[in-house]
């Protein structure tokens, strides 16, 4: 029975809120960082085996068979489609061709991530684009500073980051912390406070679903495909009557 009531409270989570893992993450986080699922790729269990893979392959054993043979002999836990999808990467990369450049996307990221979640491959690549261009080493330092902010929330030091932003001149962050300086008591609260307007904006975000959902086509045929208990709890929510009247809700059948 115990087991019974643990899987109807989960059905009713899920029902009302999204999926349950999402929500215990949520609930469960000490900080607002703990909820931000970590997407780095997960390790396989070809990871260990693909230097082994590279110099077979280079050395012109390029049979799937036989280099999965190779390491189940050697008591490697792979699976014939693990060594197959390694050894088509290989085909598809000619030996001693120049590796590809990162793209801006890559690049961005290695400089806009959390200081602990780069792999030792993106502080590499990183270390080496900084190297050739050094140009972008002080944007990089801003972004490290403006990161710092967000983490740490120390909201009294952003005027003389701006101001530090604003010296230097990198192409890109100028006009963003000048931007800033528009609402800048806006900005450091923000930054400062515990305090948070997400609640309010899930309730923006809601209210434009619903929205989107009926516009142009709000009728008998949508009502029925419409939640009854979701559309009970929009009429008794604060400003469910202007809702009403953006949407043309009608709340009876025929």
């Amino acid at each position: 029975m115990r087991l019974l009531g643990i899987v109807a409270v989960r059905g009713a989570v899920h029902r009302r809120t999204g999926p349950v893992n999402t929500v215990l993450r949520h609930a469960n986080a000490a900080r607002r960082q703990d909820t931000i699922r970590d997407n780095r790729p997960r390790p396989s269990r070809l990871d260990p085996c693909k230097p082994y893979l590279e110099r077979r392959f280079a050395a012109g054993f390029t049979s799937v068979t036989h280099l999965h043979s190779e390491l189940v002999a050697d008591n490697a836990s792979v699976t014939h489609q693990m060594v197959r999808a390694h050894i088509a990467t290989l085909r598809r990369t000619p030996a001693g061709a120049p590796s590809q450049p990162p793209t801006v996307r890559q690049v961005t990221g290695w400089l806009t991530r959390h200081p602990t979640a780069p792999s030792e491959g993106d502080r590499a690549g990183l270390k080496d684009v900084l190297v050739r261009c050094p140009e972008l080493d002080p944007a990089a330092g801003h972004v490290r500073n403006f990161g710092e902010i967000l983490n740490n929330r120390p909201g009294a030091t952003l005027p003389a980051r701006i101001d530090s932003v604003d010296a230097s001149q990198p192409p890109g962050l100028t006009g963003f912390a000048l931007h800033l300086l528009r609402d800048l008591d806006a900005v450091a609260a923000g930054l400062t406070l515990d305090w948070s307007s997400g609640s309010i904006e899930g309730s923006v975000n809601r209210i434009k679903k619903i929205r989107r959902q009926l516009y142009g086509r709000a009728g008998f045929e949508l009502l029925r495909k419409v939640d009854p208990a979701s559309v009970a709890v929009h009429n008794r929510s604060p400003g469910s009557v202007a809702v009403r009247r953006k949407t043309s809700l009608v709340c009876y059948r025929p």
